[in-house]
Protein backbone atom coordinates (compact mmCIF):
# COMPACT_ATOMS: atom_id res chain seq x y z
CA UNK A 1 0.00 0.00 0.00
CA UNK A 2 2.62 2.49 0.89
CA UNK A 3 4.63 1.89 -2.42
CA UNK A 4 1.44 2.48 -4.22
CA UNK A 5 1.25 5.17 -2.68
CA UNK A 6 4.39 6.60 -3.25
CA UNK A 7 3.86 6.04 -6.77
CA UNK A 8 0.79 7.57 -6.80
CA UNK A 9 2.27 10.45 -4.89
CA UNK A 10 5.06 10.66 -7.60
CA UNK A 11 2.94 10.31 -10.92
CA UNK A 12 0.80 13.48 -8.73
CA UNK A 13 4.46 15.64 -8.51
CA UNK A 14 5.22 14.52 -12.24
CA UNK A 15 1.73 16.10 -13.53
CA UNK A 16 2.30 18.98 -11.36
CA UNK A 17 6.02 20.01 -12.43
CA UNK A 18 4.71 19.43 -15.99
CA UNK A 19 1.44 21.89 -15.26
CA UNK A 20 3.75 24.49 -14.07
CA UNK A 21 6.36 24.15 -16.73
CA UNK A 22 3.51 24.32 -19.38
CA UNK A 23 1.69 27.20 -17.35
CA UNK A 24 5.69 28.97 -17.69
CA UNK A 25 5.70 28.43 -21.37
CA UNK A 26 2.83 30.04 -21.71
CA UNK A 27 3.27 32.70 -19.78
CA UNK A 28 6.44 33.28 -21.51
CA UNK A 29 4.55 33.14 -25.40
CA UNK A 30 1.35 35.86 -24.22
CA UNK A 31 2.99 38.25 -22.36
CA UNK A 32 5.91 40.66 -21.83
CA UNK A 33 6.40 39.30 -18.49
CA UNK A 34 10.09 38.10 -16.55
CA UNK A 35 9.43 34.92 -18.27
CA UNK A 36 9.77 35.99 -21.82
CA UNK A 37 12.83 38.55 -20.14
CA UNK A 38 13.86 34.95 -19.14
CA UNK A 39 14.10 32.94 -22.10
CA UNK A 40 15.70 36.17 -24.11
CA UNK A 41 18.32 36.39 -21.62
CA UNK A 42 19.12 32.50 -22.11
CA UNK A 43 19.15 33.35 -25.89
CA UNK A 44 21.45 36.11 -25.91
CA UNK A 45 24.11 34.56 -23.56
CA UNK A 46 23.72 31.17 -25.82
CA UNK A 47 24.89 33.30 -28.74
CA UNK A 48 27.33 35.69 -27.18
CA UNK A 49 28.51 32.65 -25.64
CA UNK A 50 28.58 30.77 -29.22
CA UNK A 51 30.32 33.17 -31.09
CA UNK A 52 33.09 33.95 -28.74
CA UNK A 53 33.94 30.37 -28.80
CA UNK A 54 33.83 30.34 -32.56
CA UNK A 55 36.34 33.11 -31.95
CA UNK A 56 38.66 32.25 -29.88
CA UNK A 57 39.13 28.77 -30.48
CA UNK A 58 38.12 28.35 -34.38
CA UNK A 59 40.05 31.66 -35.31
CA UNK A 60 42.63 32.33 -32.68
CA UNK A 61 43.41 29.21 -31.58
CA UNK A 62 43.79 29.68 -28.24
CA UNK A 63 44.89 27.50 -25.48
CA UNK A 64 42.28 28.40 -23.39
CA UNK A 65 39.51 29.70 -25.54
CA UNK A 66 37.18 28.91 -22.35
CA UNK A 67 37.67 32.63 -21.14
CA UNK A 68 36.38 34.63 -24.32
CA UNK A 69 32.26 32.80 -23.64
CA UNK A 70 32.90 32.67 -20.05
CA UNK A 71 33.27 36.58 -20.41
CA UNK A 72 30.58 37.29 -22.88
CA UNK A 73 27.97 35.60 -20.44
CA UNK A 74 29.30 37.24 -17.16
CA UNK A 75 28.81 40.67 -18.68
CA UNK A 76 25.36 39.85 -20.10
CA UNK A 77 22.96 42.09 -18.09
CA UNK A 78 19.23 42.95 -18.40
CA UNK A 79 20.14 46.44 -19.35
CA UNK A 80 22.47 47.66 -21.59
CA UNK A 81 23.87 50.47 -19.21
CA UNK A 82 24.62 47.53 -16.45
CA UNK A 83 26.52 45.49 -19.52
CA UNK A 84 28.73 48.07 -20.30
CA UNK A 85 29.38 48.83 -16.63
CA UNK A 86 30.01 45.32 -15.25
CA UNK A 87 32.27 44.72 -18.26
CA UNK A 88 34.73 47.54 -17.52
CA UNK A 89 34.42 46.65 -14.26
CA UNK A 90 35.22 42.82 -15.33
CA UNK A 91 37.94 44.16 -17.45
CA UNK A 92 39.90 46.40 -14.94
CA UNK A 93 39.60 43.60 -12.44
CA UNK A 94 41.26 40.86 -14.95
CA UNK A 95 43.98 43.09 -16.07
CA UNK A 96 44.45 43.76 -12.35
CA UNK A 97 45.07 40.07 -11.00
CA UNK A 98 47.01 39.04 -14.19
CA UNK A 99 49.38 42.57 -13.94
CA UNK A 100 50.45 41.13 -10.35
CA UNK A 101 51.04 37.76 -11.47
CA UNK A 102 53.09 38.73 -14.24
CA UNK A 103 54.96 41.22 -12.15
CA UNK A 104 55.62 38.67 -9.15
CA UNK A 105 55.94 35.75 -11.86
CA UNK A 106 59.14 37.20 -13.70
CA UNK A 107 60.43 39.10 -10.54
CA UNK A 108 60.31 36.09 -8.31
CA UNK A 109 59.62 32.73 -10.56
CA UNK A 110 57.04 30.10 -10.73
CA UNK A 111 57.21 28.97 -7.47
CA UNK A 112 54.77 28.49 -3.59
CA UNK A 113 55.96 31.81 -1.96
CA UNK A 114 55.24 33.79 -5.27
CA UNK A 115 51.62 32.28 -5.60
CA UNK A 116 51.27 33.21 -1.52
CA UNK A 117 52.67 36.77 -2.54
CA UNK A 118 50.04 36.97 -5.63
CA UNK A 119 47.47 35.71 -3.63
CA UNK A 120 47.51 37.70 -0.78
CA UNK A 121 48.06 41.02 -3.24
CA UNK A 122 45.28 40.10 -5.38
CA UNK A 123 42.78 39.17 -2.50
CA UNK A 124 43.52 42.54 -1.33
CA UNK A 125 43.00 44.53 -4.15
CA UNK A 126 40.03 42.39 -4.63
CA UNK A 127 38.49 44.52 -1.80
CA UNK A 128 37.94 47.54 -3.59
CA UNK A 129 34.43 48.64 -4.04
CA UNK A 130 35.11 50.76 -7.15
CA UNK A 131 35.17 47.30 -8.46
CA UNK A 132 31.96 46.27 -7.22
CA UNK A 133 30.45 42.92 -7.95
CA UNK A 134 33.63 42.03 -9.62
CA UNK A 135 35.80 42.22 -6.97
CA UNK A 136 35.95 39.03 -6.53
CA UNK A 137 37.57 38.66 -10.24
CA UNK A 138 40.70 40.29 -9.57
CA UNK A 139 41.81 36.98 -7.68
CA UNK A 140 40.36 34.46 -9.86
CA UNK A 141 42.23 35.91 -12.92
CA UNK A 142 45.62 35.86 -10.74
CA UNK A 143 45.34 32.28 -10.09
CA UNK A 144 44.51 30.99 -14.07
CA UNK A 145 47.31 33.28 -14.77
CA UNK A 146 49.77 31.47 -12.65
CA UNK A 147 48.92 28.52 -13.98
CA UNK A 148 49.08 29.43 -17.41
CA UNK A 149 52.83 31.16 -16.13
CA UNK A 150 53.78 27.90 -14.56
CA UNK A 151 52.78 25.78 -17.35
CA UNK A 152 54.69 27.47 -20.09
CA UNK A 153 58.13 26.77 -20.65
CA UNK A 154 60.03 30.12 -21.40
CA UNK A 155 59.54 33.79 -20.95
CA UNK A 156 58.04 34.57 -24.20
CA UNK A 157 55.26 31.59 -23.99
CA UNK A 158 54.52 33.00 -20.84
CA UNK A 159 53.86 36.41 -21.86
CA UNK A 160 52.20 35.23 -24.59
CA UNK A 161 49.76 33.48 -23.00
CA UNK A 162 49.24 35.98 -20.42
CA UNK A 163 48.25 38.59 -22.86
CA UNK A 164 46.11 36.16 -24.49
CA UNK A 165 44.11 35.94 -21.64
CA UNK A 166 43.53 39.85 -21.56
CA UNK A 167 42.28 39.40 -25.41
CA UNK A 168 40.16 36.90 -25.11
CA UNK A 169 38.52 38.84 -21.93
CA UNK A 170 38.11 41.31 -24.12
CA UNK A 171 37.04 39.51 -27.05
CA UNK A 172 34.56 37.88 -25.00
CA UNK A 173 33.07 41.56 -23.23
CA UNK A 174 32.82 42.73 -26.75
CA UNK A 175 30.66 39.94 -28.03
CA UNK A 176 28.41 40.29 -25.42
CA UNK A 177 27.82 44.20 -25.60
CA UNK A 178 27.42 43.77 -29.16
CA UNK A 179 25.11 41.06 -29.23
CA UNK A 180 22.63 42.98 -26.09
CA UNK A 181 23.02 46.06 -27.65
CA UNK A 182 22.00 44.52 -31.32
CA UNK A 183 19.37 41.86 -30.43
CA UNK A 184 16.05 43.54 -28.66
CA UNK A 185 17.33 45.79 -25.76
CA UNK A 186 14.85 45.66 -23.77
CA UNK A 187 13.52 49.41 -22.76
CA UNK A 188 11.78 48.36 -19.32
CA UNK A 189 9.50 50.98 -19.22
CA UNK A 190 6.86 48.44 -17.21
CA UNK A 191 9.32 48.17 -14.57
CA UNK A 192 8.53 50.98 -13.21
CA UNK A 193 5.25 51.10 -13.23
CA UNK A 194 4.73 47.44 -12.04
CA UNK A 195 6.86 48.36 -8.91
CA UNK A 196 3.73 51.54 -8.40
CA UNK A 197 1.30 49.15 -9.17
CA UNK A 198 2.30 46.46 -6.39
CA UNK A 199 2.76 49.50 -3.57
CA UNK A 200 -0.68 50.97 -4.81
CA UNK A 201 -2.37 47.66 -4.23
CA UNK A 202 -0.93 47.06 -1.04
CA UNK A 203 -1.98 50.46 0.70
CA UNK A 204 -5.34 49.68 -1.53
CA UNK A 205 -6.38 46.51 0.14
CA UNK A 206 -5.04 48.26 4.02
CA UNK A 207 -7.67 51.28 2.89
CA UNK A 208 -10.18 48.66 1.63
CA UNK A 209 -9.98 46.99 5.26
CA UNK A 210 -9.86 50.22 7.30
CA UNK A 211 -12.41 52.37 5.99
CA UNK A 212 -14.99 50.20 5.86
CA UNK A 213 -14.47 49.34 9.35
CA UNK A 214 -14.11 52.76 10.90
CA UNK A 215 -17.41 53.89 9.36
CA UNK A 216 -19.13 50.96 11.33
CA UNK A 217 -17.00 51.57 14.29
CA UNK A 218 -16.36 47.99 14.85
CA UNK A 219 -13.07 47.34 15.34
CA UNK A 220 -10.96 45.28 17.92
CA UNK A 221 -6.88 45.22 19.27
CA UNK A 222 -6.83 42.80 16.68
CA UNK A 223 -8.17 44.84 13.51
CA UNK A 224 -5.94 47.44 14.81
CA UNK A 225 -3.04 44.64 14.41
CA UNK A 226 -3.58 43.18 11.42
CA UNK A 227 -3.66 46.48 9.84
CA UNK A 228 -0.05 47.51 10.91
CA UNK A 229 1.24 44.34 9.71
CA UNK A 230 -0.23 44.93 6.22
CA UNK A 231 0.83 48.92 6.69
CA UNK A 232 4.80 47.13 7.20
CA UNK A 233 4.01 44.71 3.90
CA UNK A 234 3.49 48.20 2.06
CA UNK A 235 6.57 49.37 3.43
CA UNK A 236 8.51 46.61 2.21
CA UNK A 237 7.33 46.85 -1.13
CA UNK A 238 8.54 50.57 -1.19
CA UNK A 239 12.38 48.67 -2.20
CA UNK A 240 11.31 46.31 -4.34
CA UNK A 241 8.99 49.63 -6.18
CA UNK A 242 12.63 51.89 -6.50
CA UNK A 243 14.48 48.98 -8.14
CA UNK A 244 12.35 48.42 -10.68
CA UNK A 245 12.49 52.25 -11.41
CA UNK A 246 16.22 51.87 -11.01
CA UNK A 247 16.18 48.98 -13.41
CA UNK A 248 13.54 51.01 -16.01
CA UNK A 249 15.85 54.64 -15.98
CA UNK A 250 19.27 52.16 -16.85
CA UNK A 251 17.63 50.71 -19.73
CA UNK A 252 17.63 53.72 -21.28
CA UNK A 253 21.49 54.61 -21.59
CA UNK A 254 23.09 53.50 -24.75
CA UNK A 255 19.73 51.81 -26.01
CA UNK A 256 19.46 52.34 -29.76
CA UNK A 257 15.99 51.23 -29.36
CA UNK A 258 15.01 55.00 -27.37
CA UNK A 259 15.32 56.55 -30.82
CA UNK A 260 12.80 54.87 -32.44
CA UNK A 261 10.00 57.47 -33.09
CA UNK A 262 7.25 54.77 -30.60
CA UNK A 263 9.99 55.91 -27.80
CA UNK A 264 10.92 59.56 -28.23
CA UNK A 265 9.65 61.58 -25.17
CA UNK A 266 9.82 58.50 -22.94
CA UNK A 267 12.89 58.60 -21.55
CA UNK A 268 12.52 60.39 -18.39
CA UNK A 269 11.00 58.86 -15.29
CA UNK A 270 10.86 62.05 -12.86
CA UNK A 271 7.16 61.86 -13.08
CA UNK A 272 6.86 58.20 -11.39
CA UNK A 273 10.09 59.20 -8.89
CA UNK A 274 7.62 61.65 -7.58
CA UNK A 275 4.74 59.00 -7.54
CA UNK A 276 6.43 56.53 -5.88
CA UNK A 277 8.14 59.18 -2.89
CA UNK A 278 4.27 60.50 -2.72
CA UNK A 279 3.45 56.72 -2.52
CA UNK A 280 6.42 56.01 0.07
CA UNK A 281 5.45 58.72 2.56
CA UNK A 282 1.91 57.85 2.51
CA UNK A 283 2.85 54.36 3.45
CA UNK A 284 5.02 55.75 6.21
CA UNK A 285 1.80 57.51 7.26
CA UNK A 286 -0.69 54.96 7.05
CA UNK A 287 2.02 53.07 9.47
CA UNK A 288 2.09 55.48 11.76
CA UNK A 289 -1.85 55.54 11.82
CA UNK A 290 -2.26 52.19 12.43
CA UNK A 291 0.36 52.17 15.10
CA UNK A 292 -2.07 54.83 16.94
CA UNK A 293 -5.13 52.93 16.50
CA UNK A 294 -3.71 49.81 17.78
CA UNK A 295 -2.73 51.79 21.25
CA UNK A 296 -6.37 53.24 21.20
CA UNK A 297 -7.95 51.31 24.04
CA UNK A 298 -11.38 49.70 22.84
CA UNK A 299 -13.41 51.02 25.46
CA UNK A 300 -12.99 55.12 24.19
CA UNK A 301 -14.46 54.14 21.24
CA UNK A 302 -17.83 55.06 22.54
CA UNK A 303 -20.96 56.39 20.53
CA UNK A 304 -19.89 60.00 21.36
CA UNK A 305 -17.10 59.63 18.75
CA UNK A 306 -19.16 57.55 16.00
CA UNK A 307 -19.89 60.41 13.84
CA UNK A 308 -15.86 60.90 14.13
CA UNK A 309 -15.18 58.02 13.04
CA UNK A 310 -17.39 57.53 10.60
CA UNK A 311 -16.46 60.40 8.82
CA UNK A 312 -12.76 58.94 8.73
CA UNK A 313 -13.75 56.17 7.41
CA UNK A 314 -15.75 57.75 4.99
CA UNK A 315 -12.01 60.00 4.15
CA UNK A 316 -10.45 56.75 3.72
CA UNK A 317 -12.85 55.64 1.73
CA UNK A 318 -11.48 58.45 -1.04
CA UNK A 319 -8.09 57.74 -0.67
CA UNK A 320 -8.94 54.09 -1.69
CA UNK A 321 -10.23 55.41 -4.94
CA UNK A 322 -7.22 57.13 -5.39
CA UNK A 323 -5.26 54.96 -4.69
CA UNK A 324 -6.71 52.33 -6.95
CA UNK A 325 -6.22 54.26 -10.28
CA UNK A 326 -2.33 54.51 -9.25
CA UNK A 327 -2.71 50.31 -8.46
CA UNK A 328 -3.74 50.73 -12.43
CA UNK A 329 -1.08 53.19 -13.72
CA UNK A 330 -0.91 53.10 -17.47
CA UNK A 331 1.35 55.13 -20.10
CA UNK A 332 -0.51 54.35 -22.36
CA UNK A 333 -4.23 55.64 -20.33
CA UNK A 334 -1.99 58.14 -18.74
CA UNK A 335 -4.33 61.71 -20.01
CA UNK A 336 -7.47 59.77 -18.28
CA UNK A 337 -6.17 58.63 -15.28
CA UNK A 338 -4.97 61.93 -14.56
CA UNK A 339 -8.32 63.86 -15.04
CA UNK A 340 -9.97 60.87 -12.65
CA UNK A 341 -7.24 62.03 -10.07
CA UNK A 342 -7.85 65.44 -10.10
CA UNK A 343 -11.80 64.72 -9.93
CA UNK A 344 -11.17 62.09 -7.03
CA UNK A 345 -8.84 64.69 -5.31
CA UNK A 346 -11.33 67.26 -5.20
CA UNK A 347 -13.50 64.44 -3.16
CA UNK A 348 -10.69 63.91 -0.67
CA UNK A 349 -10.03 67.68 0.17
CA UNK A 350 -13.66 67.69 1.24
CA UNK A 351 -13.19 64.68 2.84
CA UNK A 352 -10.62 65.93 4.89
CA UNK A 353 -12.18 69.39 5.60
CA UNK A 354 -15.28 66.76 7.24
CA UNK A 355 -13.13 65.62 9.29
CA UNK A 356 -11.41 68.87 10.88
CA UNK A 357 -15.22 70.26 11.13
CA UNK A 358 -16.22 66.97 12.87
CA UNK A 359 -13.81 66.66 15.62
CA UNK A 360 -13.70 70.50 16.37
CA UNK A 361 -17.46 69.61 16.85
CA UNK A 362 -17.09 66.97 18.78
CA UNK A 363 -14.27 69.13 21.36
CA UNK A 364 -12.58 65.89 20.94
CA UNK A 365 -8.64 66.39 22.58
CA UNK A 366 -6.79 66.53 19.80
CA UNK A 367 -3.77 68.20 22.19
CA UNK A 368 -3.44 64.66 24.15
CA UNK A 369 -0.62 63.30 23.07
CA UNK A 370 -1.81 59.85 24.99
CA UNK A 371 -5.34 59.78 22.87
CA UNK A 372 -5.28 59.11 19.29
CA UNK A 373 -7.56 61.92 17.84
CA UNK A 374 -4.82 64.79 17.12
CA UNK A 375 -2.60 62.21 15.63
CA UNK A 376 -5.42 60.95 13.19
CA UNK A 377 -6.56 64.56 11.93
CA UNK A 378 -2.67 65.80 11.19
CA UNK A 379 -2.21 62.31 9.46
CA UNK A 380 -5.13 63.12 7.54
CA UNK A 381 -4.00 66.17 6.30
CA UNK A 382 -0.66 65.12 5.40
CA UNK A 383 -2.09 62.31 3.46
CA UNK A 384 -4.14 64.52 1.86
CA UNK A 385 -1.06 66.41 0.82
CA UNK A 386 0.93 63.60 -0.11
CA UNK A 387 -1.87 62.05 -2.98
CA UNK A 388 -2.74 66.01 -3.80
CA UNK A 389 0.73 66.25 -5.46
CA UNK A 390 0.95 62.97 -6.61
CA UNK A 391 -2.19 63.87 -8.70
CA UNK A 392 -0.61 67.58 -9.80
CA UNK A 393 2.38 65.95 -10.76
CA UNK A 394 0.39 63.62 -13.20
CA UNK A 395 -1.81 66.27 -14.01
CA UNK A 396 1.15 68.28 -14.89
CA UNK A 397 3.03 65.82 -17.09
CA UNK A 398 -0.05 64.91 -19.27
CA UNK A 399 -0.54 68.73 -20.25
CA UNK A 400 2.68 69.12 -21.39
Amino acid sequence: MNGQADADGGHDGKRAGRGRLREWGRRAAVAHGPERHTLLLIGKCTLAATLAWFTASDLLHAQSPAFAPFSAVLIMNVTVYQSIAQSLRYVAAVVTGVAVQAALGFLAGPDLLTFVLVAAIALTIGQWRALGAQRSQVATAAFFAFSTYVSATSNTERATQLGQIVLLVLIGCSLGLLVNVVLVPPLRYRSAEHGIRALAGALESLLADMGPAMRDGEFAEEHARHWRSQSGHAQALVNQARSGLQTAEESVPFNPRRLLPQHRGRTSFANYRAVLDALERAAYQLASLTRSLERWREEERDDAYRQFLRCYGTFLGSLEEIVRVLAQLDETHLREQARQLCELAEDMQEQRRTVTEQAESDGLPLGDPTRPYGVLVIEATRLTEEFQYTCDVLQTHVQG
